[in-house]
C-alpha cells in the first residue's frame, strides 16, 4: 500500500496543521493550494524535515479540470494516493438577507463543489489501492436542522459534505475505501470566536483536530466509515 496523501488547502492553517500531522504519521504529502504559494513551499519544506517525501500541486478546485489535474499529478509524483483529506473552504459570516447571488454561489461552491471535485477524481486510485481513506473537514452541528441566518450558505454547504460523505461510505465500504468527517466547531484560527457559547470554554487547538484526521485515516479505523467526530468542545449540541 502506498502511504501518500493529497491535503486540500494544506498551505496554511488546519490543512496544514493536517498536513503535518500525516506527515508525522509516516505519510508522503502532496500540499494543495490555490493561491498561497509561499506558505505551501514552508509546508513542503516542514514535511521533508520530518523525513517525509512532499510535493505541491496548484488547482482552483471550483474548477472540475483543475482539480482533475491536481490529484492526478498527486498520485504521480508519490506513486499513487491512498488518503485524501478535503479542507478547502472559505467562511462568510453576513446575514442572509443580506447576501447577494455571487457570494451564495461562492460558498457553495468554495466548501462543497470543491469536495465533489477533488474527490471524485481521487476514488479510481483508491479503489485501485483496495485500500484509502476520505476525510472531509466539516464544520460542528451542521448535522442539525437548525437556523443559521450569519452564515446560512457555509451551513449548507457543509451539511451537504456530510450527506456526501455518508453515500461515498456506503458505497465504498465493501471495496476498502472509507469515508468519514472531522467537524471542528470554534479553533484557534477562526474568524469568528464567540467562546461564551462553547461548554468547555475556548476554541480548539489546531492539534486537536489533526488527532482525530490521523485516527480515521489508521488501520485502528478500519471499521470506521460514515461518521461524523465533532471537536467542538460541546458547541452547537
Amino acid at each position: 500500500m502506498t502511504r501518500a496523501a493529497l491535503v486540500t488547502g494544506a498551505a496554511r492553517g488546519i490543512g496544514r496543521a493536517v498536513a503535518l500531522g500525516l506527515a508525522g504519521c509516516g505519510f508522503d504529502v502532496a500540499v494543495h493550494y490555490r493561491s498561497s504559494r509561499r506558505q505551501a513551499e514552508q509546508t513542503a519544506a516542514e514535511i521533508r524535515r520530518l523525513g517525509r517525501r512532499a510535493t505541491m500541486v496548484a488547482a482552483d478546485l471550483v474548477d472540475p479540470a483543475q482539480a482533475q489535474r491536481a490529484v492526478d499529478l498527486a498520485a504521480e509524483r508519490l506513486g499513487g494516493l491512498a488518503v485524501l483529506v478535503n479542507n478547502v473552504g472559505d467562511y462568510l459570516y453576513k446575514p442572509i438577507e443580506m447576501l447577494g447571488a455571487e457570494e451564495w454561489r461562492y460558498v457553495l461552491d468554495s466548501n462543497l463543489n470543491t469536495a465533489f471535485h477533488a474527490t471524485q477524481p481521487a476514488l479510481p486510485h483508491l479503489l485501485g489501492n483496495g485500500w484509502g481513506r476520505v476525510v472531509f473537514i466539516g464544520y460542528a452541528g451542521a448535522g442539525q436542522m437548525v437556523s443559521k441566518p450569519h452564515i446560512t450558505p457555509y451551513f449548507i454547504a457543509k451539511t451537504g459534505v456530510i450527506l456526501y460523505a455518508r453515500a461515498l461510505a456506503e458505497r465504498l465500504a465493501a471495496r476498502g475505501v472509507t469515508v468519514n468527517v472531522v467537524a471542528p466547531g470554534i479553533a484557534e484560527n477562526s474568524m469568528t470566536q464567540p467562546l461564551e457559547e462553547v461548554p468547555l470554554g475556548r476554541a480548539a487547538y489546531l492539534p486537536e483536530i489533526v488527532d482525530p484526521v490521523c485516527y480515521f485515516v489508521s488501520e485502528k479505523a478500519e471499521y470506521v466509515t460514515g461518521q461524523v467526530l465533532e471537536v467542538a468542545g460541546g458547541w452547537n449540541l
